[in-house]
């Protein structure tokens, strides 16, 4: 399978050659139907099987998508012409298993998901034009700021390329908290060079940086009529909570997003879990949908999320190999990034616990692992989450620490006994 052709063999048989437009995937379907085959195994190559799948699919041919890496044929004879053959023969044995391939709905909302993400993506990167094309003029205005493309900071810029060059004029247009507490900061940072070349360069970042900014409002718009069809037949659910947590200004401006994601979710709201916003949790639904019963337990779900370690065996040699974490996986390491910081939740002592052992990374992972295995418990069994609190979560390991102690004590024929006040 590729760009230009798609090979076919029929369990095992020669090989048919198909051309990869549309009529020419419509013929090798009507091919496949003809043979009377009601199952197929693709080969995931890049984007190319997935114009496959969806015509394979509307015509109600049951496909598995194969990893490549686990179907490898004998060294030397690498071939499309014997990989097809080679995965027939395989397949028609029931050897193959599939990946994890969402529904189409939920395929729709993971395409406008990405696509938003490469626009925030790249508006960042407009950002960075801007704040070097201020370097270059020795601007340390985004230095003594904290965000460039927040209200002063975008009325500073445009006020610069509207030929603003006073810096006391610059400051009356940032926000009354600036003014108060940065204000010799400000007027001094705002004393530059001025030169054309870069002034040049920061009109053209800003304007991408807009039209990027444009880009993800339509992006948001679509995605709120995509939540909306997606929940028109789910049941409204009893009753929409207060919002605790805090929006991040990346996050989608769409109407009763959480409404709407709790009817997608059937009432089941992972959002009770520390740090997952509803705009997190939109992300995740876009990866692995709301249906986590195709993963059998929560092991299962860990180690496709790329959060736990496989294992080995030759001989009498066994070990781990560290499996490589797709995007849900990621999603759930930056979840857990932000629980590092947390001063009274169990998860944030968890964190720093391990991490002063192992790491920070290895402590990262972990706290993942544990964020997700609680996610496929709320998804799966409607589990009720409570965070206990920090103080709970050292007392218990406390505890175990005592336990161990007593039990080593026992060990070398001594026991212990508490220090008298």
């Amino acid at each position: 399978m590729g760009s230009e052709n798609m090979y076919v063999s029929v369990a095992g048989g020669s090989p048919k050659v198909f051309g990869t437009f549309t009529s020419q995937l419509h013929a090798l379907r009507d091919y496949l139907l003809q043979e009377g085959v009601d199952t197929v195994a693709l080969e995931a190559t890049g984007v190319y099987w997935i114009s496959l799948y969806e015509v394979l699919e509307a015509a109600g041919i049951k496909v598995l998508v194969v990893n490549g890496k686990h179907v490898r044929n004998v060294p030397g004879r690498k071939t499309d012409m014997a990989d097809c053959q080679w995965l027939a023969t395989l397949h028609a044995h029931g050897l193959l298993r599939s990946g994890f391939i969402p529904k189409a709905d939920i395929r729709r909302l993971q395409d406008y998901l990405r696509l938003r993400a490469d626009h925030v993506s790249m508006a960042s990167s407009h950002v960075q034009h801007m704040q070097k094309a201020l370097e270059r003029m020795n601007i340390k205005f985004h230095h003594v700021i904290s965000s460039l493309t927040g209200l002063s900071g975008l009325n500073v810029i445009q006020a610069i390329l509207n030929g603003e060059r006073d810096p006391k004029v610059l400051l009356s247009l940032c926000v009354q908290q600036i003014r108060t507490h940065k204000s010799q900061q400000v007027v001094e940072s705002l004393r530059g060079t001025w030169s054309p070349q870069h002034l040049f360069a920061l009109r053209q970042a800003f304007e991408m940086w807009q039209c990027y900014q444009e880009r993800i409002k339509e992006c948001d718009e679509t995605l709120q009529e995509v939540l909306q069809e997606m929940s028109a037949n789910s049941p409204q659910p009893p009753q929409e909570p207060p919002a605790t947590k805090r929006p991040g200004p990346k996050t989608p401006q769409i109407e009763g997003l959480h409404n709407l994601l709790m009817r997608i979710c059937a009432g089941k709201d992972p959002t009770v879990l520390p740090a997952i916003t509803d705009y997190s949790l939109m992300e995740l639904i876009g990866e692995v949908g709301t249906d986590l019963t195709c993963w059998k337990t929560e092991k299962h779900f860990t180690a496709w999320l790329g959060l736990a370690p496989g294992s080995k065996q030759s001989g009498k040699r066994r070990g781990n190999f560290a499996r490589t974490r797709n995007r849900a996986g990621r999603i759930f390491c930056l979840i857990a990034r932000s629980l590092s910081r947390s001063v009274n939740m169990a998860l944030g002592g968890f964190y720093r616990r391990l991490r002063a052992r192992r790491g920070g990374l290895v402590a990262n992972k972990a706290l993942a692992r544990k964020l997700a295995t609680f996610f496929w418990r709320v998804m799966v069994h409607g589990f009720s989450f409570v965070e206990k609190g920090l103080k709970d979560y050292e007392h218990k390991v406390a505890q175990s620490e005592q336990r161990l102690l007593s039990k080593l004590a026992r060990t070398h024929g001594f026991s212990l006994l508490p220090i008298s006040s």
